[in-house]
């Protein structure tokens, strides 16, 4: 194999976030090869796919791949039935040699719990890499257990603006919140959160299992 190209499939557009945790990941369990990362922008379809099992086969026919991220947040469920959700998708998926290895992607409530950990970055993000103004950012231990991780962050990143009034009005927090990746290099600190952990697992034993780790 001269590259590993994988596809994430999510939630929603903000959800494409998470492709820098992904890629981190299989850096750190000793992929060395090319990594080629696609989002599965299913959008602008004349007929968007709306089941899982749907959107699943329109995924993979428009961006094969060797590996499929499949992005659900828990939000009211808990992770075990996102997960089981995500199975029985693919048990319906019956073609032979059609689904690539799959990884769940679970992050607890939100995705955006996990962009929560790094002042400078959401500083950087927010436009505004010297501003001093205090930032009320949640101890990463409690970030699982956050409500509604998504507003805590576009707060946060509000602040971190230094911006008021109809200038942090006219913010535009959401493609903020996309170029937090840009200024992340390291998600080690992550590894606290047990969402996370199984996450890791589960790529560190598909890299096993399909003898994709390089030494460098």
């Amino acid at each position: 194999m001269t590259e590993i190209r994988y596809t994430l499939l999510t939630d929603g557009p903000s959800d494409r976030a998470l492709s820098s945790v992904l890629t981190w990941l299989l850096r750190t369990h000793n992929i060395f090869h090319p990594i080629q990362s696609e989002w599965a922008d299913l959008r602008r379809l004349v007929h968007p796919p709306r089941t899982l099992v749907e959107r699943i086969r329109v995924s993979l026919d428009l961006y094969p791949c060797d590996l499929l991220f499949i992005h659900r947040d828990a939000e009211r469920e808990s992770p075990q039935n996102r997960r089981r959700e995500i199975q029985t998708a693919l048990d319906e998926i019956t073609e032979p040699g059609f689904v690539p290895p799959v990884v769940c992607v679970v992050p607890v409530r939100m995705q955006e719990a996990w962009f929560l950990f790094n002042e400078e970055a959401i500083r950087r993000a927010a436009g505004n890499p010297n501003g001093t103004i205090p930032l009320n950012i949640p101890p990463l231990r409690n970030v699982e257990h956050l409500p509604d991780p998504k507003t805590t962050l576009h707060d946060v990143l509000k602040q971190a603006s230094g911006l008021s009034g109809r200038r942090q009005k006219n913010f535009h927090v959401s493609q903020s919140a996309l170029r937090l990746t840009d200024f992340i290099e390291d998600y080690s600190t992550l590894r606290i959160l047990p969402a996370f952990q199984v996450l890791e697992e589960d790529v560190a034993n598909l890299v096993r299992e399909h003898g994709w780790a390089q030494i460098s």
